[in-house]
């Protein structure tokens, strides 16, 4: 015991501060796990020592419970009604991406066998073996860093959703792909010829981890998200469940030699509860809490257990099997995108969205080292130091792809003005600036259009422009941008108020027009072309009246609570055209109000299905409303 305990502790000092170090590699735009990757080797066996290669031996139990847990959320990924309209194009470039990138890189090892150090003097079936498993890993991709790009450039459009589809999709197929391989290396390393039963043997194992999975998924999984437990006891049932799966695959396959993948049981649970219960919110809800805890731990265990001085020895055959999986990716996603008959344009640069290679792949690596003590961890620091390296690359090719095709809205820091909502606001005074600061504060592009702005271009610290008119015509609202405006304000008087919003309203077809009254005997004509009036005399006495029914959804709906926030989206994403609320997957703070289709308000639930057009009212975090935004728009 004290033999576990010493070295456990010494390694939670380390992750903690990891955490700290991945911060600090974020802060200057590279990979937080690399960050952790580094913490690990520093302070390993092989540089300050602060972990000896027996304590590295000793806490091996921490990869059975990270890899259950990232099955678990690769599983959870994998949502079929967010991927159905899309399906042609992301069947084909996995189909692709798989088959060049498998094939390339196996053939490359057996062509190699030579010049890999644990491999040189051993039989062709050995090597052939070790292509099998190394070729399975490298297909792997990396859904968490696509979506941290996607969120940081808040990219939408159908290249980023075909790559995100992809890539979600990859890390299910690469799990059944390896679940295949592994019993054929493990058939190949134990000299066992290939016949018809053995090939009956390995389909009859993946049939037994799908049904192991399928189990898991209907009857455990969905007791223990139910339960009424603690959050904190649930996070740690279900890290313990994952353990629980790896620690049978072991003791079957030594007592009966029957070899069910763990990683598929536990990704295919997650998949089966995901779409076909009604407990998906409570898994992501456990996932989000223990991922950062669970990455730190798995990544900087990770980087403690490489072997620096195979590295020493194998960093040309990193590099060489680096180019060659770049050279399948972009074979396999062009052909691919060929096929499906996506645009050219998106072909040629696809193979760029691909590239990153994170938690499943690393976890893959970890596994072999577990199953296949002959390979040692001299396998897993080679596919390890292959992993680094695409983490690197990766990240930064997908962003730049992504402005290339013109999905990015924001670019060196700043909003890219093509991707927000624009709003005219007519009146130059104090309270139209104090409204162009908030809506600038809120993501939006502010306009102010006055009769007395002469050539004034910009007011200080409001971000709006500020742009003269002679006379409110049609042409002249054209001109400051009022054909493409989301919503107009009018702060002037009422008779050049309802000339604006007349013409808006007639010709421009302006959705949200909003305007300030001076004169009750004139809401009647405002109202007849679906202005929204804002009546100083009443707006007050209505503030104070839902303050004293409803105080905190009224601090929440004018911005007194800054945790919170109430907005509305419009939805542009055709893909969404038809999808029910409860399949979209739309971050755990966040509620969707309303839904207002053709001027009637809809009280939502769960089967309510959005139609294009829709305006969704949604409350929840400032972050998590920019999430909902990328998701509806387009």
């Amino acid at each position: 015991m004290a033999d576990l305990v010493v070295p456990l502790a010494t390694f939670g000092v380390i992750a903690l501060a990891s955490r700290k170090f991945g911060a600090g590699f974020a802060r200057v735009r590279l990979p937080l796990i690399t960050g952790f990757l580094a913490a690990g080797i520093i302070t390993g066996p092989y540089a300050l020592e602060m972990i000896s290669v027996p304590a590295v031996g000793r806490l091996k139990f921490l990869d059975s419970i990270a890899l259950g847990f990232i099955a678990f959320a690769a599983g959870s990924e994998l949502l079929i009604a967010e991927l159905r309209s899309r399906l042609k194009s992301i069947q084909w470039v996995t189909i692709g991406l798989v088959t060049f990138t498998f094939i390339l890189t196996a053939f490359t090892i057996v062509l190699i066998g030579d010049w890999i150090p644990f491999a040189a003097d051993k039989s062709f079936s050995f090597r052939l073996g070790v292509a099998l498993l190394a070729g399975s890993i490298l297909v792997a991709r990396s859904p968490s860093s696509a979506i941290a790009v996607v969120n940081e450039l808040r990219a939408h459009g159908p290249f980023t959703r075909t790559a995100l589809g992809v890539t979600v999709v990859m890390d299910v197929v690469v799990i059944l792909i390896f679940a295949l391989n592994s019993s054929l290396a493990d058939a190949l390393f134990s000299g066992e010829s290939f016949a018809f039963g053995l090939i009956l043997l390995v389909l009859g194992e993946i049939v037994l981890s799908l049904g192991l999975g399928l189990l898991l998924g209907r009857l455990l999984l969905p007791a223990l998200l139910r339960a009424r437990i603690p959050e904190v006891l649930r996070t740690g049932l279900l890290l313990g469940l994952g353990y629980g799966v790896f620690f049978s695959s072991a003791l079957v396959h030594e007592r009966f030699h029957l070899l069910f993948e763990p990683l598929l049981v536990c990704m295919f649970a997650a998949f089966v509860l995901t779409n076909f219960t009604p407990d998906r919110a409570q898994l992501q809800k456990t996932i989000d809490s223990a991922s950062p805890l669970v990455y730190t731990v798995f990544f900087t265990y990770a980087g403690a257990s490489l072997q620096l001085d195979v590295l020493t020895d194998t960093w040309l055959i990193a590099l060489i099997l680096f180019a060659v999986r770049i050279a399948g990716i972009f074979l396999g996603s062009f052909f691919g995108g060929v096929i499906a008959k996506d645009p050219m344009r998106f072909n040629r640069v696809g193979w760029m969205s691909y590239v990153t290679q994170a938690g499943i792949g690393l976890g893959l690596a970890k596994e072999v080292a577990n199953e296949f003590p002959l390979l040692g961890t001299e396998f897993t620091t080679l596919i390890v130091s292959i992993i680094v390296l695409n983490q690197i690359v990766g990240p930064l090719t997908f962003k730049w792809v992504l402005q290339h095709v013109g999905e990015a809205h924001v670019q060196h820091g700043k909003r890219d003005l093509k991707g927000t909502p624009l709003v005219l606001i007519f009146g130059l005074d104090g309270q139209s600036l104090a409204l162009a600061r908030q809506l600038d504060r809120h993501g939006w592009r502010v306009r102010i259009v006055s009769r007395t702005a002469e050539d004034r271009s910009e007011v200080p610290d409001t971000g709006a422009e500020i742009l003269p008119i002679a006379e409110f015509t049609r042409e002249a609202l054209a001109e400051v941008g009022a054909e493409e405006a989301n919503a107009i304000v009018s702060l002037i008087d009422d008779e050049a108020s309802y000339r604006v919003c007349e013409i808006a309203f007639e010709y421009f077809g302006t959705r949200t027009l909003i305007a300030q009254l001076h004169d009750r005997e004139n809401e009647e004509r405002f109202r007849a072309i679906n202005v929204r009036i804002v009546n100083p005399e009443t707006a007050l006495v209505g503030l104070l009246d839902h303050f004293v029914r409803s105080p905190r959804a009224t601090s929440m709906m004018i911005g007194l609570d800054p945790s919170k926030d109430i907005e509305e989206f419009e939805v542009r994403n055709p893909e969404l055209n038809g999808v029910a609320l409860r399949d979209l997957r739309l971050p755990l703070d966040t509620l969707v109000l309303s839904v207002e289709r053709d001027g009637a308000s809809l009280v939502s639930h769960g089967y309510t299905t959005l139609n294009f057009g829709d305006r969704v009212t949604v409350l929840g975090e400032p972050k998590s409303l920019l999430e909902v935004q990328l998701k509806l728009s387009d």
